[in-house]
Parts: C-alpha cells; sequence; structure tokens
C-alpha cells in the first residue's frame, strides 16, 4: 500500500529549491542507496526543475495479437490505458513511466504531453524515450527520457497498468512518492519521509551554497567541504547577517 498522507504545505516548494545531488545525500543519510533515475535526461536542456507528486504507467513488451492491425494505422490496441492515464493526471502530478528500459519506441509524444500540460502536471518521466523532441522542449512541460524516438509505441509497447508500483530507471516508484528534478536529472523521494527531508536538503543547500563560495575563493577542502566547527560558526553569522539585511529591506530602514 502507498502512503498518501498529505505533505506539509511548503514540502514541495522546498524541494524545487534543492539539488538532485542534495537530496541524494539526504536520502543516502537515510539508508537510501540510490534513488536517482540514471541515465535520464531532460529533453530540454533549459528545462525549469519541478517537485510533484508520482502518478505511475507500466508498460509490458507490445505482441502482434494485441497492439497490431496493419490496416488500421490508429489502432492502439482493445483498449486504451494509455489515453485513460493522461486523462486522469491531476495537477501536480508527474507521470512516471514504466518503458521496460526500452527506447525502441515512444513511451509518448507532442500531442500527449501537450494534454499533459493542460491537465496541470508537472513533468513526465519515461526510462524509454520520448518522440518529437523538438516540439516537446518547446510545450514547457519539463519531459525525461533516455532516448528521443520516431518510432509509435505499439511497435514495441503496451500500456498494461496504472497507479501500480513501478521500476523506471532501476528506481522503485509508488503511486504518491515525491519526484524532484533539476537540469541533471530525476529523483524519487519515498513519500513518507518527504517533509523532514525537505527541510534538511534546504537547509543543505543553503549552506553548501557559502561553502561554495569559500572554495570558489581559494579555501581549501580540508575544513571548508565538509565543514568543520569553525566554518560552520562563520555560516551561522553569516547567515544571520543575510537575516538581519532582508529584515531591513524589508521595512524599508
Amino acid at each position: 500500500m502507498s502512503d498518501l498522507s498529505p505533505l506539509a504545505s511548503d514540502t514541495l516548494e522546498l524541494l524545487v529549491k534543492s539539488s538532485t545531488a542534495t537530496i541524494t545525500t539526504q536520502l543516502f543519510k537515510r539508508g537510501y542507496r540510490q534513488q536517482f533515475l540514471v541515465g535520464l535526461r531532460p529533453m530540454n536542456p533549459d528545462v525549469a526543475s519541478f517537485a510533484g507528486i508520482a502518478f505511475t504507467l507500466r508498460f509490458i513488451p507490445s505482441r502482434e495479437d494485441k497492439d497490431w492491425d496493419l490496416g488500421d494505422l490508429a489502432k492502439r490496441g482493445e483498449d486504451n490505458l494509455q489515453w485513460e492515464a493522461i486523462e486522469s493526471v491531476s495537477e501536480g502530478e508527474v507521470l512516471i513511466i514504466d518503458s521496460c528500459q526500452d527506447p525502441r519506441a515512444a513511451s509518448a509524444g507532442d500531442m500527449l504531453l501537450t494534454r499533459l500540460l493542460k491537465r496541470g502536471a508537472v513533468g513526465a518521466v519515461t526510462d524509454g524515450a520520448f518522440r518529437d523532441g523538438t516540439e516537446v522542449a518547446k510545450i514547457g512541460l519539463p519531459a525525461y527520457s533516455r532516448e528521443n524516438t520516431a518510432t509509435t509505441r505499439p511497435a514495441f509497447l503496451r500500456a498494461i497498468d496504472m497507479q501500480v508500483p513501478i521500476g523506471c530507471a532501476g528506481v522503485a516508484v509508488y503511486p504518491g512518492d515525491v519526484v524532484v528534478s533539476d537540469g541533471n536529472g530525476v529523483v524519487v523521494i519515498p513519500r513518507s519521509i518527504a517533509d523532514d527531508l525537505a527541510v534538511d536538503a534546504y537547509e543543505q543547500e543553503q549552506r553548501e551554497q557559502y561553502l561554495h563560495k569559500k572554495i570558489e575563493a581559494g579555501a581549501p577542502l580540508w575544513g571548508t567541504y565538509p565543514p568543520n566547527a569553525k566554518t560552520l560558526a562563520e555560516y551561522e553569522r553569516y547567515r544571520a547577517e543575510q537575516n538581519e539585511l532582508s529584515l531591513t529591506r524589508q521595512q524599508g530602514v
């Protein structure tokens, strides 16, 4: 059973401000070794980050008697679970597809992903391929895949189930999990730990931005990354100064 307990109101906001690298570090601290979807890339290199809720779709290999009708190229099988899934995705969700890690045929293309965007989805992810890559890169929906292809889905894949646990790029994904992306890729967070992890990831992100400035200015790794007590004290003073400056600006002083 998936954990569908409500998330804290700021969880997704905090996560979208954290890098996937920071999030995987926080996952590792909690005993999760590999929640990053290795090998997937954004179809738009300038893609915006997202944080949303997993809506899962599972494919199996297609078979000629179920998916092929050479006399009717519009046929998509006896039923159309792929279309049903697209029309079932809700605002704030991420369509994440188990495509058997098979990039030979498209998991979806421009038409379906455009409809997904209009449904309010924040992203689409497959461990196979999308098609219409040039068009998909322009529609504004972050889309991650292993490859881009022109081949239609029924050539190799059949949609068989939705909103069930799946594997995507070797990572277990349960409906309701939290999915986060940035320009480097996609990571999946078990829903039950998302609230606490979001707070810790945001704090780590802010701290490491400060540490990066020190490294960039010539500080050695030892004592800086990871920070020792002296560096942490410096960071706390810096954060206090930034908070005071922000408050002064808000008050118009």
